[in-house]
């Protein structure tokens, strides 16, 4: 069995500013700014990206800490607007339907995600390009740890609690369109598939020796057989 672990934002979707609206809204209102407005989000948690920018405003971890709870909840009630009413064009990105129905139609993969977006929030913009987040039997999320590197053996507990069998660390693919989502697995022997659908092209992605680089997902015999080869 091979857990094929799916970024969200840049991978299944872009939201077009959805998220980082949201975000610096929530940031504004309890922190009374937002950091820098072009600071990277790619491939963090949404914990890390607050964390970062509002030391970047001189704030230190302890008031950070005392206001995570409350921005996040916050951020989750600005973004159901900003996904629904905001104006923003969320796209669902090429292949990835398809590629979604092909691997459910098999035995031997299970279908998870592995995203910084804390759970409510990755569920929303799911559901903003009509996939509804149940498709998938696992989930690790920027609401479990605030550190990407940790959610792979998240996604792995998961999955030994969720199928009743244990799912070894190189039987972990992790689909993904930044260096971190590459990366973030190597300390359990996971697997990483990049596609450049996000921020990064292919030849930065390479760089950092995933089993392949995909252009993007339309190409779905060749990322199932990516997925699932030994």
């Amino acid at each position: 069995m091979k857990l094929a672990l799916f970024d969200i934002d840049g991978t299944i979707l872009r939201s077009d500013g959805a998220g980082r609206h949201a975000l610096h809204g929530a940031l504004r209102e309890e922190f009374g700014h937002v950091g820098p407005a072009d600071h990277p989000f790619d491939g963090k948690t949404d914990r890390q990206i607050v964390r970062e920018l509002m030391r970047l405003e001189g704030n230190d971890d302890a008031a950070i800490d005392r206001r995570m709870e409350t921005v996040l909840a916050r951020y989750l009630e600005v973004l159901h607007v900003e996904l629904t009413t905001g104006g923003h064009e969320v796209t669902l990105l090429p292949g990835v339907l398809e590629l979604l129905d092909a691997l459910e139609q098999r035995s031997d993969v299970t279908l998870g995600l592995l995203t910084g977006n804390v759970a409510a929030g990755a569920a929303a913009k799911l559901a903003a390009v009509g996939i509804d987040v149940g498709r998938f039997a696992v989930g690790a999320y920027g609401s479990d740890h605030e550190h990407r590197p940790e959610l792979p053996a998240i996604a792995q507990r998961r999955a030994r609690e969720r199928l009743g069998h244990s799912i070894e660390g190189e039987r972990l693919v992790i689909i993904g369109d930044t260096p971190a989502d590459v990366d973030c697995g190597r300390a359990l022997g996971a697997r990483a598939i990049a596609v450049a659908t996000g921020r990064y092209g292919m030849a930065e992605l390479a760089s950092h020796g995933p089993a392949v680089v995909f252009p993007d997902l339309t190409d779905t015999a060749a990322v199932v057989h990516a997925i699932v080869r030994d």
